[in-house]
């Protein structure tokens, strides 16, 4: 197999990664750094064109300066669009670092003998340092599932590869000149092996674009537009799943109920967008006074649950009383209200065989003693209680309740 048929092949795959990636950037605006990732692949093309064009030229030297700066620009273009994804800042000083470096070492490279060790070892050293940085920014980003690694992997074997071309060409032989490259055995090895770590570095970005892409359109379908908290959707997803390795471990858990008093008052006196604005201060104030690790959720209209793993009944009612506190002394005058808004709450414990249902319809039972004894309290319950005793409508859940 000819290098020149695989250099053919390795057009073919850029040409098709390049429009890969421009389609998944034009079908998801918000896929951070796509766009540069589908422009480096582009510039591949350039890249790969420029080495047949080289093999024509009676002076090959502008052409191969081209190529090589063409490759590193394709590299830099891709580091943009994986920094951006990753949402990392680009590695910029690193980046003209190594920009700086290789334009200065242009005229001492291609001065050099062509395939001499020298010219090959500073030929691929910017392509080396790009490879690292790629690895180095991935690590950064503090984002370690296993695409991730094995992507991070990768870039480490191809920043080996090019410190073993240099090896490769002593070796097997390198060309004579630039025109000859395409005849030699050292290309049909180079291209062999950038082929093969070409589709597989393409295909896992791919991969992990698409999860990422899929993670973020499921954590879309389970947030909460006005406050930022998760929805019933994402609530129950987490919470049912955190209650199962708590009763399995044998850990507490406590399910704390929320609702604002008196809502429909604030409504009709203030008017519906100075009632959004108050559940997004409420829900501030509830994410920020509760604990790491806790399921902090908004059901609906005025209605908040929090899931917590690993606090007792009187940790869950000190975290309530936080919040319940600093929200009843809360100035919201900076949301046209001019009165004091409260909250009540309901704080239930997990009991063995518990179901998500079961305790959260003990928590709404705390959480409606709480208005019937006053508002603006926290009530708590460690049992299930009578159905004479819970409040209308609780066998069905955690259902819309009349004004509190």
């Amino acid at each position: 197999m000819t290098a020149a048929f695989i250099l053919s092949t390795n057009m073919s795959l850029v040409g098709i990664f390049a429009i890969a990636f421009a389609v998944v950037a034009a079908m998801n605006r918000d896929a951070r750094g796509v766009r540069w990732i589908a422009l480096g692949y582009a510039m591949g093309i350039v890249y790969l064109a420029l080495e047949y064009l080289q093999t024509t030229q009676v002076d090959p030297t502008p052409v191969g300066v081209g190529i090589f700066l063409v490759f590193l620009l394709s590299q830099s273009f891709c580091m943009i669009g994986v920094a951006r994804h990753y949402g990392v800042a680009p590695p910029w000083i690193a980046m003209a670092a190594i920009w700086s470096l290789t334009i200065f070492a242009v005229p001492v490279v291609f001065s050099l003998v062509y395939g001499s060790p020298l010219r090959s070892i500073l030929y691929q050293a910017p392509y080396v340092a790009m490879q690292l940085l790629f690895a180095a920014l991935v690590w950064r980003s503090h984002r370690r599932q296993p695409l991730d690694m094995l992507f991070l992997a990768l870039q480490l074997v191809v920043a080996l590869l090019y410190l073993a071309k240099p090896l490769i060409a002593a070796i097997v032989g390198a060309a004579s000149s630039p025109q000859g490259y395409m005849d030699s055995a050292y290309a049909a090895i180079s291209q062999s092996a950038s082929v093969v770590l070409l589709v597989a570095i393409a295909l896992v970005l791919l991969l992990v674009i698409m999860r990422d892409t899929a993670a973020e359109m499921v954590a879309r379908s389970e947030t909460d537009v006005l406050s930022g908290l998760l929805n019933r959707r994402g609530f129950d997803a987490r919470a049912e799943d955190a209650l199962a390795r708590a009763l399995r471990l044998g850990e507490p858990a406590v399910v704390v109920a929320a609702d604002l008093d008196h809502f429909k008052a604030i409504n009709d006196s203030f008017g519906h967008a100075a009632g959004d604005d108050v559940i997004a201060a409420f829900a501030g104030l509830l994410h920020d006074h509760m604990p790491p690790g806790a399921v902090v959720s908004r059901l609906g209209g005025e209605e908040f649950a929090v899931f917590l793993t690993g606090a007792s009944l009187a940790e869950a009612r000190g975290y309530a009383e936080a919040v319940r506190m600093a929200f009843a002394t809360a100035s919201l005058v900076h949301l046209g209200i001019a009165r004091a808004v409260t909250a009540s709450f309901g704080v239930a414990q997990a009991v063995a065989d518990d179901s998500l249902l079961t305790l959260s319809r003990r928590a709404d039972a705390a959480l409606y003693r709480a208005k019937a004894g006053g508002r603006n309290r926290v009530g708590t319950t460690l049992s299930e209680l009578a159905p004479t005793t819970a409040a209308p409508g609780l066998a069905m859940g955690w259902e819309a309740r009349r004004d509190r």
